[in-house]
């Protein structure tokens, strides 16, 4: 479940009082209004929140790729290399045990972090590029 589906059911409860208030329909429509201006306040802020934690993964991934050792760049790619094989091991069956829940959620989260935050890196260079060539303002 994402962050925004359970904000959205967060707000859902509220929104169903709402109906059931004995109130002229210009009173529901304003307290509705409210509600959903609260709403997405707070999804801002939320994804807000998720941007400027991507932009620090990012960075972080950026700064390892760029750094001196190379067991700093390589580390990353090595750890997702060696889940790569565990996990086409295992679906052959030629593992002498089976990965556990545990390994699979670890190696989506270790999937998730990666991508993300080599997606988070391009946009964020895209953007950086567009502000530049905008004047100083972000195109979308």
């Amino acid at each position: 479940m994402s962050i925004l589906s359970f904000i959205g059911q967060i707000f859902e409860p509220a929104a169903k009082v709402i109906d059931d208030l004995h109130t002229s329909e210009e009173e529901k429509l304003e307290i509705r209004r409210q509600m959903q201006k609260i709403e997405n306040e707070f999804m801002s802020k939320v994804l807000d929140y998720e941007t400027k934690l991507m932009d620090n993964q990012a960075s972080i991934i950026k700064s390892e790729a760029q750094g001196q050792s190379w067991l700093q760049r390589s580390w990353r790619p090595i750890t997702m290399l060696t889940f790569l094989v565990l996990v086409v091991l295992d679906s052959f069956g030629v593992l002498a045990f089976r990965l556990n829940e545990e390994a699979w959620m670890l190696l989506q989260i270790g999937l998730g972090g990666y991508v993300a935050g080599r997606s988070a890196e391009k946009i964020t260079t895209q953007m950086m590029a567009a502000r530049n060539k905008g004047g100083g303002e972000a195109k979308g």
